[in-house]
């Protein structure tokens, strides 16, 4: 089976290991000259880290920890309180043990298949044209001007993939607005800066945030909620608009909102990344076309609010993988992607499925519902920290992350220990 994959960040190279290991030769494009080490933190939850640990990869996700003790809530006085500190083997913090960049989790699956004699990584290309997708096979045409012919193709370059926009009907995708805008970048990192992720919810709707990582640096993040149409029209069209555009909006709602407002707005010029995201999902009618099949955000983005989006990722490309490799010679693939989508659709759709209160109570506009928030935030920090309490409250507030969430499918040819262990990883 020779198969195509589109992007090669978390969802691609994680299809790759798995469809390399039931003897298919995977090619594997990516529109960057190199693998990026931007991103913020992401989160590896429930039926994922099992997945993880068929691959060998636990030990190595684990040595790239964005060394996060907990996460806290900041007040207008720069004051942190609401401590909620790490547990580990618990759910009882908005920072897990498996807390890893996005570039750092890339590189770990990068380099756990790039030397696996059936995958080939060609960076700095695309594919350019789908010329065909038949019975037979499915043609592309490359952007380095190679025609080529693969049993599969697979897309998994993110929420706004341009193939599946080329390769499915535009009433295919629906695209659900949770009515927030994130923006994420790359700062220096000073002397008073700590190891928590502290959180400020300043008036106006707007939050503020800082991560640390384990490259030396400080991960930033502004979040938005619009206070009205014209107000979400506004960054919408930021949003589609050059980083000039989106520098000149921040400067203009974030001056005033306290804490270290400045000190963000001043880095933003010399920053070596910068993201400006509208929050929201994917939902397709059907994941798939034919030879073509989406995975990931490309087929299901869930959103940073739900915190399942790199989850979703692995778990998806281990059940595409899985079914894919349950196929009799000649059989057409349509067969294991309507068997992926079957299995592992109920799944994705609960995870879609966002709290009402979320994002509107953690974007205080007044005095008011912030002192609410701090106040709740305060007890349920105490709560936590207390084990009898915690342990029966757990499961009411957070998630269960070492729980398996999704019940993985057995699939004989995985089911072997893997062949490179993570500990040799460092010495290959």
């Amino acid at each position: 089976m020779r198969v195509l994959i589109s992007g090669a960040g978390i969802a691609g190279p994680s299809l790759a290991w798995f469809l390399a290991k039931a003897g298919a030769r995977v090619t594997t494009v990516e529109k960057a000259q190199a693998l990026l080490p931007h991103g913020q933190n992401v989160d590896i939850q429930g039926s994922a880290r099992k997945v993880l640990k068929k691959m060998g990869l636990v030990d190595e996700v684990l040595k790239f920890n964005t060394t996060e003790k907990g996460t806290q809530l900041i007040d207008s006085k720069g004051r942190p309180f609401a401590p909620f500190p790490v547990q580990k083997g618990t759910a009882n913090s908005f920072t897990s043990e498996f807390e890893i960049l996005r570039g750092d989790l890339a590189a770990v699956f990068y380099n756990a298949t790039k030397d696996h004699p059936n995958v080939t990584y060609l960076f700095d290309t695309t594919v350019k044209e789908v010329i065909s997708n038949d019975d037979v096979s499915v043609k592309v045409e490359l952007s380095n001007g190679d025609v080529q012919t693969y049993d599969i193709l697979v897309l998994s370059d993110g929420q706004w993939s341009k193939l599946r926009k080329q390769c499915f009907p535009e009433d295919a995708v629906k695209v659900v607005d949770k009515d927030m805008f994130a923006v994420y970048w790359t700062i220096p990192r000073i002397p008073t800066d700590n190891d928590w992720w502290n959180l400020y919810a300043a008036l106006g709707r707007r939050v503020i945030s800082l991560r640390p990582d384990p490259h030396g640096t400080i991960r930033a993040m502004f979040t938005r909620m619009p206070m009205n149409e014209a107000h979400r029209q506004e960054w919408l069209t930021a949003a589609r608009g050059d980083r000039a555009t989106q520098e000149t909006l921040l400067r203009k709602e974030f001056t005033d909102a306290g804490w270290q407002s400045q000190r963000l707005l001043d880095s933003i010029p010399t920053a070596p990344d910068f993201y400006f995201q509208p929050m929201q999902q994917i939902k397709m009618a059907k994941w798939s076309t034919g030879r073509i099949v989406c995975l990931g955000d490309t087929a299901y983005a869930p959103t940073p609010l739900t915190g399942m989006g790199t989850s979703l990722a692995i778990n998806g490309a281990y059940v595409l993988a899985g079914e894919l490799s349950k196929l009799e010679n000649g059989e057409h693939p349509s067969k294991a992607f309507d068997a992926y989508e079957s299995i592992y659709r109920p799944f994705v759709e609960e995870k879609q499925q966002i709290p009402s209160l979320l994002p509107g109570f953690v974007h205080p506009n007044t005095a008011r519902h912030r002192f609410l928030i701090n106040t709740l935030a305060s007890a349920l920090s105490k709560v936590v920290r207390t084990p009898w309490l915690a342990n029966r409250l757990a499961k009411m507030v957070f998630d269960e992350s070492d729980h398996e969430d999704f019940p993985l499918p057995k699939y004989p040819v995985f089911e072997e220990e893997p062949a490179v262990k993570a500990t040799e990883l460092n010495t290959q």
